[in-house]
């Protein structure tokens, strides 16, 4: 009987922990884009950002946030100061000043500065054919999140083209996501 409940709670302890956001690289995404057009979900971090570690544990954990992203983008983790080779728009983005085994900080990837991120976490959207869209930057909870995923998702944010449509957008939307 022990065996059993044990064996059990693996298993409903596996289900639970496999509720995640499928997360790639961007090369995967623009990728799945040629085969199935969706629009991409970028993730920017920095190994040393506090923002960016709540922004895992506390939004990308939520339920709400891993089921609309994972049904409406490609998801995609991107270290700021990492070492992936991103092939976009033609132009092959490196960090050529990375520092290996350095501590804290390190060279920013040209791909996040040919972003123009102002901050980390950022959140990045492209359309479905690749094209940037909007880099939202900071920590965001999951109601937070929620009204930029869907905007985007929905393509309402074409409409919102002033300060004053921005308010107004934001006042009417109703949040469904639990934070």
């Amino acid at each position: 009987m022990k065996k059993l409940l044990f064996v059990l709670t693996i298993l409903i302890a596996g289900t639970v922990s496999a509720q995640k956001i499928n997360w790639m690289t961007m090369n995967e995404a623009l990728a799945l884009q040629k085969e199935t057009p969706k629009k991409i979900f970028m993730d920017v971090y920095t190994t040393w950002c506090g923002p960016c570690k709540m922004l895992d544990r506390d939004t990308f954990s939520n339920k709400d946030v891993i089921e609309y992203v994972n049904e409406n983008y490609y998801a995609v983790k991107f270290n700021a100061e990492g070492t992936e080779e991103i092939t976009f728009e033609d132009f092959t983005y490196t960090n050529p000043n990375y520092q290996e085994g350095r501590k804290g900080r390190n060279a920013t990837h040209f791909f996040a500065d040919a972003l123009k991120l102002r901050g980390y976490p950022s959140l990045v959207f492209f359309e479905d054919d690749g094209a940037l869209i909007q880099a939202v930057p900071g920590y965001k909870t999951p109601p937070q999140l929620e009204i930029f995923l869907k905007m985007i998702a929905t393509n309402d944010y074409k409409k919102v083209n002033t300060p004053e449509a921005w308010q107004a957008y934001q006042e009417n939307f109703k949040s469904n996501f639990k934070g």
